[in-house]
């Protein structure tokens, strides 16, 4: 028996998506300066329901970021400082026993939080990162034998220094394939430079701990974030579209300098991100634009290149850009 189809997008939900991409960029620019499309890529990421790695330098802002995109989205937020010493108890809280009471109650840890920050992901011990592969996998933790599920919306935004190869445990593949995407902020151009600085030196910095304004103008017309959640299924997709992403998937497998190319799992979170893009730019249908704009974030940390690829950020963007133009798109004409 087929499912019935699901209703179109009407445009007041449209609109009401596309606000609140518009307002995201307008208020977090105001305070990160340079980073417009890793902003997009936040927002692609949490409506699709995934998580996100930032790799980058320390100091380039990513613990900002993160906290400001919480606070816009009026979020619970929660920072997890990973260290060798760090166990899974730390993250996941445990059972503790009351003296006056003789019963043992919960203390949940940060993890029990809408967006997540794990700083240093990689300075923790498999034994933690298997923790919090459950969480982001399942979206739930284990304590003491029980399953306790996690506040949804729930997004883990991690960060790790791409340098530094001494006390730190490099992800394991399983653990980087439950990231949706894997990206980074970059140094700033020169005119951003000068922004952020004049910035910090302004009142504006000083009173950077009220909460922001902006954040109820997500809720405008009576139409909050988590809504979009529900409209996700309704964008739609075409026939064409649907091929073009399994053949480009197809195509990371064959390619002669890829050991490793991209599971299924790759390939249904890649039409999964184009629909947020849709739905985040207030468009009812995915384009080709959509999946080769997220292509690079969502494929490339799933690969495993030949030796002289892997890791070179800047030469795995070339090979997946030459990979895109090798791969013929549907024209756009006959998607709507």
């Amino acid at each position: 028996m087929l499912a019935k189809p699901l209703p179109r997008l009407t445009p007041d939900e449209l609109h009401a998506a596309r606000k609140i991409a518009d307002v995201a960029q307008q208020t977090l620019s105001q305070r990160m300066f340079g980073v417009s499309a890793t902003i997009d890529q936040l927002l692609i990421a949490f409506f699709s329901g995934g998580h996100i790695l930032l790799e980058d330098v320390p100091g380039t802002g990513k613990t900002t970021l993160t906290k400001a995109f919480a606070r816009l989205l009026d979020l619970s937020f929660a920072r997890i400082q990973c260290t060798p010493d760090l166990l899974p108890g730390d993250i996941a809280g445990g059972l503790i026993y009351s003296p006056k009471t003789g019963e043992f109650t919960l203390r949940k840890g940060p993890i029990f939080a809408n967006v997540v920050l794990v700083d240093e992901i990689n300075r923790a011990l498999p034994r933690t990162q298997s923790a919090l592969l459950e969480a982001m996998a399942e979206g739930q933790v284990t304590i003491d034998g029980e399953s306790i599920a996690l506040p949804q919306p729930f997004m883990v935004i991690a960060t790790q220094n791409p340098l530094e190869s001494q006390g730190v445990f490099p992800l394991p593949e399983a653990q980087l394939d439950r990231f949706l995407m894997k990206t980074s902020l970059g140094y700033p151009a020169l005119e951003d430079d000068v922004q952020i600085l004049n910035w910090h030196l302004s009142d504006e910095a000083v009173e950077y701990a009220a909460p922001m304004a902006a954040s109820a103008e997500t809720h405008a017309g009576g139409f909050d974030v988590q809504s979009l959640f529900a409209l996700l299924p309704r964008v739609y997709i075409h026939p064409d579209v649907v091929r073009y992403i399994a053949v480009l998937v197809r195509a990371t497998r064959e390619q002669p300098d890829v050991r490793i190319g991209a599971s299924p799992r790759a390939m249904v979170m890649l039409a999964r991100a184009a629909r947020s893009r849709a739905l985040l730019a207030g468009r009812p249908f995915v384009i080709p634009d959509d999946v080769k704009a997220v292509a690079l974030p969502i494929l490339m940390h799933r690969l495993t290149l030949q030796g002289y690829l892997d890791g070179q950020s800047d030469q795995e963007a070339k090979w997946m850009n030459r990979l895109l133009e090798t791969v013929p798109a549907p024209l756009e004409d006959a998607l709507s």
